[in-house]
């Protein structure tokens, strides 16, 4: 009796739980192969990430773990995809090779390429979903466009028919005498986050979305701006597939609750960026809006150093990126803040921003970055006047960290400073300053600009800008 071979090509669906492809594999085949294939040009490419691939690494471990128990194990293999896929599909007379369905303009090009060799070779090659919550290439308006808003796309997205939660299979094969290769080495990721958000892998992931579901999403609605809670701080799990976001919309339904019901048309947003960047694959490195090509951009390292190293003297936007190069994450709040304040306050370029992020978050993806980039920077879908998304970042922490928990914690020099001079500590009097334990200038930065100044500096620019087009 012949043996039915299946690989499943693993990319950024790193567990065992509600996988279509390998369920798939595991119903329809005799053994099962899942394979990751380290690719240099995303390991090493413009958006290396010393964190994230130590993350990556972690999530390869525990799922060899899970793959293990089930009696298989990862097969791991280095080189272009578009190489080692066939060649392994070829050695093994795989009858089908299957993947997660995937949105950004590289991962589209290789996928095209490997199924072209597959299928030339006389394998099957298929494309399943498991990525997203929905089929995010069907939603169109009316006149049959993509959406470009976002409350549309979600009212339209809502209601496409969902697939089922898949179990976990119960038992894998793997081919007899097959050389699974070598998890990679490298720093761990304590070595290079001093307090990482998340551990790495499905057991961690779904620990905490166990955890998240089982109460504190309940919340979500009121909570979700609050900068010292009410985020699920699940976004580096689903950015890794270590779980699926399929599977966390259901449990989040299946919830009922309001907060939880909030929190489901805050994950609408992933598949609407996801949407945007399939449909329209130029954002990955262009402006959305045309008009907003034009823009004036400064270019200035010392303020850009500034930006990322925390030390601007405008304590919410020193809070929130120290806490990303802290953790590998930043609450959704600050990034807002901290995005505004580079493109509209320090007139620097979102790509700027969109490559620190993409440096140091756990979570970053192009879809997601580039997306809230341009949203922040007024440049992108979902638009607003622009006037509209230049933050003060004094009010903003008023708003959001009205008790300072959030800037006392990640900037610890201000820890002594009087809640009501937090927001703005340049406004201490030599007195109070030296009472805090804090002088500015030399325990903390003044302020490197003058926000109500720069505002008005932007205003122009985006003004100037439309008026071209």
């Amino acid at each position: 009796m012949m043996t039915s071979i299946a690989i499943v090509w693993l990319r950024r669906d790193l567990r065992v739980h509600d996988h279509p492809a390998l369920a798939r594999a595991a119903r329809e085949h005799d053994r099962v192969v899942p394979l990751f294939v380290l690719d240099q040009r995303l390991l090493d490419g413009r958006f290396a990430s010393a964190p994230r691939n130590a993350f990556l690494r972690g999530c390869l471990a525990a799922l060899d773990g899970e793959l293990t128990a089930r009696g298989a194990g990862l097969v791991v293999r280095e080189g272009a995809p578009e190489d080692v896929v066939p060649e392994l599909a070829a050695q093994l007379g795989a009858a089908e090779v299957l993947w997660a369905s995937d949105v950004s303009p590289f991962a589209r090009g290789r996928d095209r390429q490997v199924r072209t060799l597959l299928e030339a070779a006389g394998v099957a090659a298929t494309s399943c979903p498991g990525t997203y919550c929905a089929d995010i290439g069907r939603p169109r308006t009316k006149t049959g466009k993509p959406y470009t808003v976002f409350t549309p796309f979600w009212k339209a997205q809502r209601e496409l028919p969902r697939r089922a939660v898949e179990d976990a299979p119960a038992a894998l094969r793997l081919p007899d005498g097959l050389d699974r290769g070598a998890l990679p080495d490298g720093p761990a990721l304590g070595d290079l986050l001093t307090e990482a958000i998340c551990a790495p892998g499905e057991p961690a992931a779904r620990a905490a979305l166990g955890a998240w579901i089982d109460g504190p999403v309940d919340a979500y609605g009121d909570r979700h701006d609050d900068l010292t809670g009410g985020s699920s701080a699940l976004s580096p799990h689903l950015r890794w597939g270590t779980i699926s976001a399929r599977e966390v919309e259901q449990r989040a339904m299946d919830r009922g609750s309001e907060g939880a019901a909030a929190f489901v048309r805050q994950l609408a947003w992933r598949d609407f960026y996801a949407h945007v960047l399939l449909l329209h694959p130029e954002v990955a490195r262009l402006e959305f809006q045309p008009r907003f090509r034009a823009l004036e951009w400064d270019d200035d390292p010392e303020l850009l150093a500034a930006w990322q190293e925390g030390r601007t003297g405008y304590p919410l936007v020193d809070a929130g990126m120290r806490q990303l190069a802290a953790t590998g994450w930043m609450h959704n709040r600050a990034r807002m803040v901290v995005g505004s304040f580079l493109t509209k306050d320090l007139h620097l370029d979102w790509r700027a921003g969109e490559l620190w992020f993409e440096r140091l978050l756990l979570d970053a993806e192009p879809a997601q970055n580039a997306g809230n980039w341009q949203w922040i920077a007024s440049t992108g879908v979902d638009p607003a006047p622009y006037f509209r998304r230049i933050f003060n970042p004094v009010l903003q922490q008023q708003k959001f960290d009205p008790d300072g928990a959030y800037v006392r914690r990640w900037v610890p020099e201000l820890a002594e400073v009087p809640l009501a001079r937090l927001a703005e500590p340049w406004r201490m009097t030599p007195e109070e300053q030296q009472a805090a334990g804090c002088v500015i200038g030399e325990h903390y930065p003044a302020p490197i600009i003058d926000h109500a100044h720069e505002r008005h500096v932007a205003m122009d620019r985006y003004r100037a800008a439309a008026q071209s087009d």
